[in-house]
């Protein structure tokens, strides 16, 4: 399994990239309208961090990790078969692959296929 992007969603984006920059000696860019306005930093490993604001009032902070798949439609299949909720089917974002988000057991956690 590789992590392709971790998302985290705060009320304070500002904040929480000074600090993760300080921690990890990433350096995050402007908000990238393609990734709900989150402001990105490339990992080492080729992954990418994202943090943004929430997107709806019920919206709360969440760190989802989104794990790269080969196939995101057997994945989901698999996942629904598992007894996971789907919270967003397979959607693409442009340039970027497609991503999905699944709820098993309460914990969030998402698929990425490029």
């Amino acid at each position: 399994m590789k992590i392709h992007y971790l998302e985290i969603v705060t009320k304070d984006i500002d904040a929480l990239c000074a600090l993760q920059s300080k921690i990890h000696g990433v350096t995050f860019g402007g908000p990238d309208k393609n990734l709900g306005g989150a402001r990105t930093a490339e990992l080492k490993d080729g992954g990418l961090i994202g943090i943004r604001g929430p997107m709806r009032d019920t919206e709360q902070p969440i760190v989802r990790p989104y794990l790269l798949v080969e196939d995101i439609s057997s994945s989901i299949d698999a996942a629904e078969k598992s007894g996971a909720e789907v919270a967003m089917p397979p959607t693409e974002i442009k340039g970027r692959g497609h991503f999905a988000i699944i709820i098993h057991d309460g914990i969030e956690s998402g698929l990425w296929q490029l």
